[in-house]
């Protein structure tokens, strides 16, 4: 098996506040050439003060649209995040497993609840 590259996620937004889903967007670029490679990649959130879940999930979840869960477990690790945000990044995880087995379920389920609530 290749050599994990570690990748910091402060370098790749270029500050320490991981809010915005574009920049989450920077970050799932990156992941998905290595994915696709078959490359295994550490994501370092080293010196990420603020991290929230419109990042994360342009960042993480998103993956789940494009692989299968298998590889991103063996090609993707995180490091170096506190445990706050680990939780969140677990939340972000479960969600978009579920949206994107099923998409079209989840967007008409929302579709019916938010004509309910009108």
């Amino acid at each position: 098996m290749k050599e994990t590259i570690k990748k910091s996620v402060y370098q790749i937004v270029g500050n320490s506040l991981c809010v915005e889903a574009d920049d989450g967007l920077k970050v799932s670029a990156i992941v998905s050439e290595f994915i696709k490679n078959k490359q295994p990649i550490d994501l370092s959130f080293l010196n990420v003060q603020m991290l929230t879940s419109a990042f994360l999930n342009t960042a993480i979840g998103i993956l789940y649209r494009d692989f299968s869960e298998n590889d991103i477990k063996e090609y993707l690790s995180v490091s170096d995040i506190d445990a706050t945000d680990a939780v969140l990044l677990k939340r972000v995880v479960s969600t978009a497993k579920i949206f994107y087995s099923d998409p079209d379920r989840i967007r008409n389920s929302l579709k019916e609840v938010l004509e309910e609530s009108k």
